[in-house]
Protein backbone atom coordinates (compact mmCIF):
# COMPACT_ATOMS: atom_id res chain seq x y z
CA UNK A 1 0.00 0.00 0.00
CA UNK A 2 0.99 3.93 -0.77
CA UNK A 3 1.09 6.36 1.39
CA UNK A 4 -0.84 9.41 0.67
CA UNK A 5 0.17 11.55 3.71
CA UNK A 6 -2.01 10.55 6.79
CA UNK A 7 -4.48 8.86 4.32
CA UNK A 8 -3.53 5.09 2.78
CA UNK A 9 -4.84 3.90 -0.60
CA UNK A 10 -6.64 1.13 -0.06
CA UNK A 11 -9.85 -0.90 -1.57
CA UNK A 12 -13.20 -0.56 0.06
CA UNK A 13 -15.01 -3.99 -1.26
CA UNK A 14 -18.91 -3.44 -1.90
CA UNK A 15 -21.67 -5.17 -3.04
CA UNK A 16 -20.47 -5.70 -6.60
CA UNK A 17 -17.86 -3.43 -6.94
CA UNK A 18 -14.59 -2.03 -5.15
CA UNK A 19 -13.95 1.23 -5.35
CA UNK A 20 -10.17 2.85 -4.40
CA UNK A 21 -9.92 4.93 -1.60
CA UNK A 22 -7.16 7.71 -0.55
CA UNK A 23 -5.88 9.13 -4.56
CA UNK A 24 -8.73 11.49 -3.95
CA UNK A 25 -11.28 12.48 -1.73
CA UNK A 26 -15.00 10.31 -2.98
CA UNK A 27 -18.17 12.42 -2.24
CA UNK A 28 -21.29 11.02 -0.80
CA UNK A 29 -24.40 13.23 -1.80
CA UNK A 30 -26.91 13.43 0.82
CA UNK A 31 -30.50 12.74 -0.04
CA UNK A 32 -33.51 13.12 3.05
CA UNK A 33 -35.95 11.33 2.19
CA UNK A 34 -37.85 12.78 5.58
CA UNK A 35 -40.17 15.47 6.48
CA UNK A 36 -38.20 16.10 9.57
CA UNK A 37 -34.49 16.56 8.40
CA UNK A 38 -32.67 19.05 10.38
CA UNK A 39 -30.93 20.30 7.08
CA UNK A 40 -33.62 19.46 4.59
CA UNK A 41 -36.78 17.64 6.16
CA UNK A 42 -39.44 18.23 3.82
CA UNK A 43 -37.71 19.36 0.40
CA UNK A 44 -37.50 15.70 -1.14
CA UNK A 45 -40.24 13.68 1.14
CA UNK A 46 -42.25 12.69 -2.35
CA UNK A 47 -40.10 10.07 -4.58
CA UNK A 48 -40.13 12.19 -7.76
CA UNK A 49 -38.65 15.02 -6.17
CA UNK A 50 -35.78 13.14 -4.03
CA UNK A 51 -34.82 10.80 -7.60
CA UNK A 52 -34.59 14.44 -9.10
CA UNK A 53 -32.04 15.53 -6.43
CA UNK A 54 -30.57 12.54 -6.12
CA UNK A 55 -29.89 13.15 -10.10
CA UNK A 56 -28.34 16.69 -9.38
CA UNK A 57 -26.32 15.39 -7.18
CA UNK A 58 -24.68 12.97 -8.93
CA UNK A 59 -24.29 15.32 -12.16
CA UNK A 60 -22.61 17.67 -9.62
CA UNK A 61 -19.92 15.02 -8.81
CA UNK A 62 -21.16 13.04 -6.05
CA UNK A 63 -19.42 9.82 -6.53
CA UNK A 64 -21.64 8.00 -3.86
CA UNK A 65 -25.88 8.64 -2.97
CA UNK A 66 -26.23 8.13 0.65
CA UNK A 67 -30.39 7.95 0.89
CA UNK A 68 -31.81 8.42 4.39
CA UNK A 69 -35.57 7.99 5.44
CA UNK A 70 -35.73 8.73 9.22
CA UNK A 71 -34.30 11.36 10.83
CA UNK A 72 -31.90 11.35 13.64
CA UNK A 73 -32.15 14.86 14.95
CA UNK A 74 -31.27 15.61 17.99
CA UNK A 75 -34.51 14.77 20.52
CA UNK A 76 -35.64 12.22 17.73
CA UNK A 77 -36.47 8.71 18.84
CA UNK A 78 -34.33 7.11 16.11
CA UNK A 79 -33.21 4.10 17.31
CA UNK A 80 -35.45 4.35 20.47
CA UNK A 81 -34.30 5.04 23.88
CA UNK A 82 -31.61 2.68 25.72
CA UNK A 83 -32.96 0.23 27.70
CA UNK A 84 -36.74 1.18 26.61
CA UNK A 85 -38.87 -0.72 24.49
CA UNK A 86 -40.34 2.25 22.85
CA UNK A 87 -41.17 1.94 19.54
CA UNK A 88 -38.64 4.24 16.67
CA UNK A 89 -40.64 7.07 15.24
CA UNK A 90 -40.38 5.69 11.50
CA UNK A 91 -41.06 1.86 11.14
CA UNK A 92 -38.67 -0.55 9.05
CA UNK A 93 -42.15 -0.58 7.00
CA UNK A 94 -42.62 3.06 6.84
CA UNK A 95 -38.65 3.66 6.39
CA UNK A 96 -38.89 0.85 3.79
CA UNK A 97 -41.75 2.97 1.48
CA UNK A 98 -40.16 6.13 1.49
CA UNK A 99 -36.64 4.85 0.69
CA UNK A 100 -37.27 2.01 -1.84
CA UNK A 101 -39.15 4.19 -4.89
CA UNK A 102 -36.40 6.65 -4.83
CA UNK A 103 -33.38 3.95 -4.47
CA UNK A 104 -35.18 2.21 -7.71
CA UNK A 105 -35.47 5.52 -9.35
CA UNK A 106 -32.38 6.24 -9.39
CA UNK A 107 -30.71 3.68 -10.42
CA UNK A 108 -33.23 2.90 -13.19
CA UNK A 109 -31.84 6.49 -14.61
CA UNK A 110 -28.36 5.73 -13.66
CA UNK A 111 -27.69 2.10 -13.73
CA UNK A 112 -23.90 2.34 -12.59
CA UNK A 113 -24.80 4.87 -9.65
CA UNK A 114 -23.19 3.78 -6.01
CA UNK A 115 -26.17 4.15 -3.71
CA UNK A 116 -25.99 3.73 0.25
CA UNK A 117 -28.83 3.79 2.48
CA UNK A 118 -28.54 5.32 5.88
CA UNK A 119 -30.43 2.82 8.09
CA UNK A 120 -29.63 1.24 11.61
CA UNK A 121 -32.60 -0.81 10.41
CA UNK A 122 -31.81 -4.76 9.57
CA UNK A 123 -34.77 -4.92 7.75
CA UNK A 124 -34.75 -1.84 5.57
CA UNK A 125 -30.88 -2.63 4.67
CA UNK A 126 -31.63 -5.75 3.28
CA UNK A 127 -34.64 -4.51 1.57
CA UNK A 128 -32.32 -2.38 0.19
CA UNK A 129 -28.99 -4.24 -0.52
CA UNK A 130 -31.66 -6.64 -2.66
CA UNK A 131 -32.39 -3.50 -4.51
CA UNK A 132 -29.54 -2.80 -5.52
CA UNK A 133 -27.42 -0.48 -2.74
CA UNK A 134 -24.25 -1.16 -2.57
CA UNK A 135 -23.35 0.31 0.70
CA UNK A 136 -25.07 0.41 4.64
CA UNK A 137 -24.31 3.69 6.74
CA UNK A 138 -25.08 2.86 10.10
CA UNK A 139 -25.20 5.70 12.53
CA UNK A 140 -25.19 3.28 15.49
CA UNK A 141 -22.18 1.08 14.38
CA UNK A 142 -24.03 -2.28 14.80
CA UNK A 143 -25.50 -1.23 17.93
CA UNK A 144 -28.68 -0.65 17.72
CA UNK A 145 -30.30 -3.54 15.79
CA UNK A 146 -28.64 -6.76 16.76
CA UNK A 147 -29.32 -8.49 12.99
CA UNK A 148 -27.62 -5.95 10.74
CA UNK A 149 -24.11 -7.14 11.43
CA UNK A 150 -25.53 -10.58 9.70
CA UNK A 151 -27.36 -8.66 6.76
CA UNK A 152 -24.06 -6.75 5.75
CA UNK A 153 -22.34 -10.29 5.85
CA UNK A 154 -24.62 -11.95 3.93
CA UNK A 155 -24.08 -9.61 1.30
CA UNK A 156 -20.77 -8.69 1.03
CA UNK A 157 -22.04 -5.02 1.01
CA UNK A 158 -19.67 -2.20 1.74
CA UNK A 159 -20.34 -0.98 5.63
CA UNK A 160 -19.77 2.51 7.20
CA UNK A 161 -19.98 2.04 10.89
CA UNK A 162 -20.26 5.24 12.95
CA UNK A 163 -19.82 6.24 16.28
CA UNK A 164 -22.84 7.84 18.11
CA UNK A 165 -22.60 8.85 21.89
CA UNK A 166 -26.09 7.60 23.57
CA UNK A 167 -29.06 8.17 21.47
CA UNK A 168 -31.11 10.90 20.03
CA UNK A 169 -33.58 10.93 22.90
CA UNK A 170 -30.54 11.19 24.89
CA UNK A 171 -28.59 13.88 23.75
CA UNK A 172 -29.35 16.77 25.29
CA UNK A 173 -28.88 15.30 28.57
CA UNK A 174 -25.60 13.93 28.56
CA UNK A 175 -22.44 14.80 31.03
CA UNK A 176 -20.11 16.79 29.15
CA UNK A 177 -17.05 15.27 28.28
CA UNK A 178 -13.30 16.82 28.95
CA UNK A 179 -11.32 17.33 25.13
CA UNK A 180 -8.66 14.33 26.13
CA UNK A 181 -11.90 12.11 26.31
CA UNK A 182 -13.76 12.80 23.29
CA UNK A 183 -11.14 10.85 21.39
CA UNK A 184 -11.59 7.82 23.47
CA UNK A 185 -14.44 7.68 23.62
CA UNK A 186 -14.96 7.58 20.05
CA UNK A 187 -12.08 5.11 19.63
CA UNK A 188 -13.46 2.84 22.14
CA UNK A 189 -16.64 2.89 20.01
CA UNK A 190 -15.30 2.18 17.03
CA UNK A 191 -13.20 -0.66 18.30
CA UNK A 192 -16.34 -2.07 19.52
CA UNK A 193 -18.30 -1.63 15.91
CA UNK A 194 -15.07 -3.22 14.19
CA UNK A 195 -15.12 -6.32 16.41
CA UNK A 196 -18.76 -6.34 16.02
CA UNK A 197 -17.81 -6.64 11.89
CA UNK A 198 -15.39 -9.22 12.23
CA UNK A 199 -17.53 -11.33 14.59
CA UNK A 200 -19.84 -11.20 12.02
CA UNK A 201 -17.61 -11.87 9.37
CA UNK A 202 -17.32 -9.00 7.32
CA UNK A 203 -14.40 -8.21 5.54
CA UNK A 204 -12.43 -5.65 6.79
CA UNK A 205 -11.58 -4.67 3.63
CA UNK A 206 -15.55 -3.90 3.55
CA UNK A 207 -15.39 -1.27 6.33
CA UNK A 208 -14.83 2.43 6.69
CA UNK A 209 -15.11 4.06 10.10
CA UNK A 210 -16.96 7.75 10.52
CA UNK A 211 -15.94 9.74 13.83
CA UNK A 212 -19.81 10.95 14.07
CA UNK A 213 -19.76 14.56 14.42
CA UNK A 214 -22.78 15.73 15.89
CA UNK A 215 -23.79 12.39 16.94
CA UNK A 216 -24.02 12.96 20.88
CA UNK A 217 -20.72 15.47 21.10
CA UNK A 218 -21.59 18.51 22.21
CA UNK A 219 -20.57 21.74 20.65
CA UNK A 220 -16.92 22.00 21.01
CA UNK A 221 -16.55 18.32 21.67
CA UNK A 222 -16.57 18.52 17.91
CA UNK A 223 -13.88 20.57 17.11
CA UNK A 224 -12.01 18.72 19.70
CA UNK A 225 -12.41 15.37 17.34
CA UNK A 226 -11.60 17.14 14.34
CA UNK A 227 -8.39 18.32 15.59
CA UNK A 228 -7.81 15.08 16.61
CA UNK A 229 -9.32 13.13 13.87
CA UNK A 230 -6.24 11.99 12.04
CA UNK A 231 -5.17 9.80 15.48
CA UNK A 232 -7.93 7.42 14.43
CA UNK A 233 -6.63 6.03 11.35
CA UNK A 234 -4.55 4.08 13.72
CA UNK A 235 -7.66 1.75 13.51
CA UNK A 236 -6.53 0.67 10.89
CA UNK A 237 -9.74 1.17 8.39
CA UNK A 238 -10.47 4.63 6.19
CA UNK A 239 -12.50 7.73 7.54
CA UNK A 240 -15.41 9.27 6.14
CA UNK A 241 -16.73 12.55 7.32
CA UNK A 242 -19.93 13.75 7.80
CA UNK A 243 -19.77 17.42 9.24
CA UNK A 244 -22.15 19.43 6.93
CA UNK A 245 -24.75 22.08 8.37
CA UNK A 246 -23.68 20.37 11.79
CA UNK A 247 -25.14 22.58 14.90
CA UNK A 248 -21.81 23.24 15.98
CA UNK A 249 -21.14 24.91 12.84
CA UNK A 250 -24.03 27.24 13.46
CA UNK A 251 -23.09 27.64 17.38
CA UNK A 252 -19.30 28.82 16.13
CA UNK A 253 -21.14 31.09 13.56
CA UNK A 254 -23.45 32.90 16.30
CA UNK A 255 -20.36 35.34 17.30
CA UNK A 256 -20.96 37.04 14.00
CA UNK A 257 -24.61 37.33 13.97
CA UNK A 258 -25.27 38.97 17.52
CA UNK A 259 -25.32 35.83 19.42
CA UNK A 260 -27.78 33.66 17.16
CA UNK A 261 -26.76 30.37 15.92
CA UNK A 262 -26.50 30.23 12.04
CA UNK A 263 -29.46 28.17 11.11
CA UNK A 264 -28.48 25.18 8.78
CA UNK A 265 -29.54 26.87 5.44
CA UNK A 266 -26.57 29.45 6.52
CA UNK A 267 -23.99 27.17 7.43
CA UNK A 268 -22.30 26.37 3.67
CA UNK A 269 -19.45 28.55 4.27
CA UNK A 270 -18.87 26.74 7.59
CA UNK A 271 -19.62 23.56 5.65
CA UNK A 272 -16.98 23.37 3.32
CA UNK A 273 -14.03 24.87 6.42
CA UNK A 274 -14.74 22.05 8.33
CA UNK A 275 -15.33 19.53 5.24
CA UNK A 276 -11.68 20.57 4.64
CA UNK A 277 -10.43 20.44 7.67
CA UNK A 278 -11.76 16.88 7.97
CA UNK A 279 -9.70 16.16 4.71
CA UNK A 280 -6.48 17.65 6.06
CA UNK A 281 -6.99 15.45 8.76
CA UNK A 282 -7.17 12.10 7.02
CA UNK A 283 -10.73 11.59 5.61
CA UNK A 284 -11.28 9.54 2.51
CA UNK A 285 -14.84 9.98 2.21
CA UNK A 286 -17.10 13.34 3.06
CA UNK A 287 -20.48 13.28 3.02
CA UNK A 288 -21.92 16.56 2.23
CA UNK A 289 -25.22 18.39 1.03
CA UNK A 290 -23.71 21.22 -1.45
CA UNK A 291 -21.65 18.91 -3.83
CA UNK A 292 -20.94 21.24 -6.33
CA UNK A 293 -18.76 23.14 -3.88
CA UNK A 294 -17.73 19.94 -1.75
CA UNK A 295 -16.09 18.53 -5.06
CA UNK A 296 -14.33 22.21 -5.83
CA UNK A 297 -12.86 22.18 -2.13
CA UNK A 298 -11.69 18.59 -2.15
CA UNK A 299 -9.76 19.30 -4.62
CA UNK A 300 -7.66 21.62 -3.73
CA UNK A 301 -7.54 19.94 -0.33
CA UNK A 302 -6.35 16.95 -2.15
CA UNK A 303 -3.72 18.56 -4.04
CA UNK A 304 -2.66 19.77 -0.44
CA UNK A 305 -1.77 16.13 0.57
CA UNK A 306 -0.47 15.72 -2.56
CA UNK A 307 2.44 17.93 -2.00
CA UNK A 308 2.60 17.43 1.50
CA UNK A 309 3.27 13.49 0.02
CA UNK A 310 5.64 14.93 -2.19
CA UNK A 311 4.41 14.91 -5.35
CA UNK A 312 3.80 17.41 -7.83
CA UNK A 313 0.38 16.81 -9.44
CA UNK A 314 0.88 19.60 -12.18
Amino acid sequence: MKNVSARTIVPWKLRARTLELGPRTLIMGVVNITPDSFSDGGLFIEPEAAVAHGLKLLDEGADILDLGAESTRPGSRAGGAAGSLDAPAVSADEEQARLLPVLEGILAARPNGIISVDTHKAATARAALAAGAEIVNDVSGFNWDAEMAAVCAEYKCGVVLMHTHGRPSEWRSLPALAPDEVLTTVRAGLEASLAAAAEAGIAEESVVLDPGYGFGKRFNENYALLARQEKLLSLGRPLMAGVSRKSFLGHTLAGLRGGHSAPATDRETASIAAMVAAILHGASIVRVHNVRAAVEAAAIADAVFLHRAGTDAS
